[in-house]
């Protein structure tokens, strides 16, 4: 067998190649992964503004939000205005095999659509809440407050799905239809605060990690162009572990490293054969698991009957960083801008945090707002292809 393939027009190169440090797989698995799952990930990829997280041989992980300069015609690209680095964005749309095979042979290992539609911008098609236990060994406890969350929907009028996050935790995703993005974001800092009250020991809202006292993060921040790993999206981590659905009454009898795409050892092949039956790739060590899809019965927002935004003491930190604290001024809501650039502080990286670092969304602009969630970060010039060090504290005036 070569090192080279083509298939559906797309030519694949360099398949024996290590995929990365740890991932005990090689481009070929993931390739053959992501083809074995196509049917299941492009419904949930089309259509929405796409990053990707690749990995180039020798290099560290890295973010990629504009599309590459030497990317075919036929790969469908949406425009969209980053008003922190005041440019325009071309970000991919995988709406078919086709570009879903090309993704794969630039190594793109993580999938992170929106959760906006690229017609409808400020229109969200799902409530998220990233629930992350304290550390990588105590998913049992991000399981208990995923249970949390599901009480908090139900009192609320609404129901979920949930699924691994491919990392240390779960997403759950609730469906919604005509809430802007600002009532979204209210909405899940509302159904997170309200989840918290449940069992306060358990869980808890608090953005800075020293708050946090070994508790659940129920992280309520991914609103608006926020992105989410896709369910069935691999994820750059030891074993390649997949980001998969899991129906509610199964969630405590599985972890994370129970999916990958490579399913106890065996070939890819198998996935391939699996994936023709209409089968998910098949969790280690056990039997096949029922397809739960993400897409549930689609919700109203249902604001007027959940709780007012949860207010945030002045000066208290309103972005999470790791070990530092970035200070909000007056603010007194957790919502939209809360803190203005600060003149000596444009040019630096904006964006989230994830377990390894920031992922920048673009650079601070002169009159800027910083928003609830983001962080400032070094100069762009300085940032590394996605992971480095957070600077100290920055302060919003």
């Amino acid at each position: 067998m070569t090192g080279d393939d083509a298939r559906d027009g797309v030519a694949l190169t360099n398949l024996d190649q290590g995929l990365f440090d740890g991932a005990n797989a090689a481009k070929r698995d993931l390739v053959d992964y992501l083809d074995a799952v196509a049917d299941r990930i492009i419904p949930e990829l089309r259509d929405r503004p796409l990053s990707v997280i690749r990995v180039r041989p020798g290099q560290k992980p890295f973010m990629q939000k504009n599309v590459s300069k030497y990317a075919p015609p036929w790969v469908r690209t949406v425009p969209l205005w980053a008003e922190s680095s005041r440019r325009e964005v071309s970000y991919v749309l995988c709406d078919d095999r086709r570009t879903l095979l090309w993704l794969a042979n630039q190594r793109a290992v993580e999938f992170h659509p929106t959760l906006l539609l690229a017609g409808q911008r400020d229109r969200p098609t799902y409530l998220v809440l990233d629930i992350d236990p304290p550390s990588a060994g105590e998913f049992g406890l991000a399981v208990r407050a995923a249970y949390l969350v599901r009480q908090a929907l139900a009192e609320a009028g609404l129901a979920g799905a949930v699924k691994t996050s491919g990392a240390k935790g779960v997403h759950v995703f609730v469906p919604v239809a005509q809430a802007t993005s600002e009532e979204a974001a209210a909405v899940t800092r509302a159904l997170a605060a309200r989840a918290e009250r449940l069992d306060p020991a358990l869980a808890t809202t608090a953005f800075i990690r020293q708050d946090r006292a070994g508790k659940v993060f129920l992280d309520s921040t991914r609103a608006g162009g926020a992105t989410v790993a896709a369910v069935y999206s691999p994820r750059v981590r030891p074993g390649v572990p997949v980001s998969f659905p899991v129906a509610w009454d199964d969630l405590d009898r599985v972890a994370p490293g129970d999916f990958t795409g490579d399913t106890g050892g065996q070939g890819a092949g198998d996935a391939r054969g699996q994936a023709a039956g209409s089968r998910p790739p098949r969790r280690r060590g056990g039997s096949g698991v029922n397809d739960v899809g993400v897409v549930a019965e689609v919700h109203p927002a249902g604001i007027h009957r959940l709780d007012p935004v949860q207010r945030v003491p002045p000066g208290r930190g309103v972005a999470r960083l790791t070990g530092r604290q970035v200070v909000a001024g007056r603010a007194q809501v957790l919502e939209r801008g809360v803190g203005r650039v600060p003149d000596q502080h444009v040019g630096r990286a904006v964006g989230r945090l994830d377990d390894d670092g920031l992922m920048a969304d673009g650079v601070a602009g002169r009159g800027d707002h910083i928003q609830a969630g983001q962080q400032l970060g070094v100069p762009v010039e300085q940032l590394e292809p996605r992971v480095h060090e957070i600077e100290p504290v920055i302060q919003l005036r």
